[in-house]
């Protein structure tokens, strides 16, 4: 089966994350650029584990050819996120030598292993996908919607995050559709997903704050009031995400009718010169 039928595309952005970028590299505002790289320490592990989830899955799918556009569209999405995992692994590795400790890393990896040893389902560990996608889908768009997100950052980051959020928004749907495909249930889909959001605001926001304590920056007036701007401010984070968070737990709710997918694809055309299509 060729990946053909797959509107994805597996690309290498053309940036370079070696030679190091700025410590405040949002802005110089310390809470921003913190709380980005706190999102960052977790892509690695995040990314395999979904990864790992589909692989573990898309074998149930019945031999049927309405499933192969979906199956087109895994192999797509597990390329896309490799991808995502090996630049956020360079990433990572600057934060480190700039003193910043990953403990996300370590919070999630103790999770997927403690999943394994009690044996939860490779379905349960499908919807934890699912809902991950949807946060990760939800920032994407607005980081590609609004542009005062990222637009005072430092020109590589600004890309290179800009990048994995077109991404995300075009493969939002793969975990989603195989959970529906393989007959998941919907209490098991809203109730992953509230343990999902709790962890994500929890972990985020710890990771967040140790940053800023290696950083120095975590008692300095400055810092808070770059944390009240980017999520109270104007299109601040919580006016223009929690809605669509929140639309996960409608029994209705289908990735593909919320967020718009042409700002992915507006966004990717108008920066093709800094990525290459791998697949």
């Amino acid at each position: 089966m060729s990946n053909d039928i797959s509107a994805l595309t597996v690309r290498k952005l053309t940036v370079d994350l070696a030679s190091g970028f700025d410590r405040h590299w949002h802005s110089g505002d310390a809470y921003r650029t913190m709380y980005y790289n706190a999102l960052s320490m977790s892509f690695p592990v995040g990314e395999q584990s979904f990864i790992d989830s589909v692989r573990d899955t898309m074998d149930r799918l019945p031999d049927d050819a309405r499933y192969d556009k979906l199956r087109a569209d895994i192999a797509q999405f597990i390329g896309q996120e490799a991808t995502h995992r090996h630049l956020h692994g360079q990433y990572n590795a600057q934060l480190a030598k700039q003193g910043l400790v990953n403990h996300w890393e370590n919070w999630a990896t103790t999770r997927i292993q403690w999943a394994h040893r009690r044996k939860l389902s490779p379905m349960y560990m499908l919807a934890v996908t699912a809902a991950y996608e949807h946060c990760t889908a939800v920032f994407g768009d607005g980081a590609l919607r609004y542009d005062r997100w990222l637009a005072k950052a430092e020109p590589k980051m600004r890309l290179m995050w800009r990048w994995h959020a077109a991404e995300e928004t075009e493969h939002k749907a793969v975990a989603f559709d195989l959970y529906r495909a393989l007959g998941g249930s919907e209490r098991q889909r809203v109730l992953t997903y509230l343990y999902v959001l709790f962890m994500f605001a929890l972990e985020s926001h710890a990771q967040t704050i140790n940053n800023l304590w290696h950083d120095g920056s975590l008692f300095k007036p400055r810092t808070w009031w770059g944390f009240t701007t980017m999520f109270f401010g104007r299109d601040g984070v919580v006016w223009r995400s929690t809605g669509p968070m929140l639309k996960y737990l409608a029994p209705s709710f289908h990735p593909n009718r919320h967020g718009d997918p042409k700002l992915a694809e507006n966004w990717l055309e108008a920066h093709n010169a800094s990525w290459r299509a791998v697949r």
